[in-house]
């Protein structure tokens, strides 16, 4: 189990190029500023994605974002930034789980 990158708390930014900044926008109508929001916002779930860990620790968030839609958000660490690989807005299983630790915080 690797949890160095379900510690946030060092963060100074994120890590968006070229390649990553307009494709979340492209395939699910995600702005980046958007996706950035979920990161400040309470309630935020992270998780490690243990299936696609082997190169580098790989996580999901469950958040909100200041206008309250819930994002699915998956990301990595590279040093001090987020590094998002990609974002949606959560399915019906992810919003189950998300509202389940809203209600319990």
């Amino acid at each position: 189990m690797n949890f160095e990158c379900l510690n946030i708390e060092n963060i100074v930014g994120f890590d968006w190029d070229d390649g990553n900044i307009y494709k979340n926008e492209k395939k699910h109508g995600l702005k980046w500023q958007l996706i950035e929001e979920v990161f400040f916002n309470e309630p935020l779930l992270l998780l490690e994605d243990f299936k696609h860990s082997n190169n580098e620790c790989r996580c999901f968030a469950l958040g909100q974002t200041d206008e309250g839609i819930t994002l699915f958000v998956v990301f990595t660490k590279r040093e001090n930034q987020i590094r998002v690989i990609s974002a949606s807005q959560m399915n019906k299983k992810e919003r189950i789980i998300y509202e389940q630790v809203k209600k319990d915080s």
